[in-house]
């Protein structure tokens, strides 16, 4: 029942997104990468997406985390632009 735990975890970061950090962070820190380890509450920071990884994975080793950048749906869009 891997899923229902992801999604669960997903909805549970997301959460303390939009309850503690969105206002936080979106002033100061849009486009960047915040990594969420939902159980804790605790947030890491990254310019890039591995960065913001990695220094969470540093502190919960074993743990999964949520990434979102800060100021979008999603970490990453894909897709091609028209000219």
């Amino acid at each position: 029942m891997v899923e229902k735990n992801l999604d669960q975890l997903i909805q549970r970061a997301e959460a303390v997104y939009a309850s503690r950090l969105r206002t936080i962070l979106e002033p100061d820190h849009l486009n960047e990468f915040v990594s969420i380890e939902p159980e804790s509450g605790d947030y890491y920071l990254g310019k890039t997406l591995s960065d913001a990884i990695t220094a969470a994975r540093t502190s919960h080793p074993g743990r999964l985390v949520h990434t979102m950048r800060v100021g979008h749906k999603a970490a990453v869009h894909f897709g091609m632009q028209s000219r």
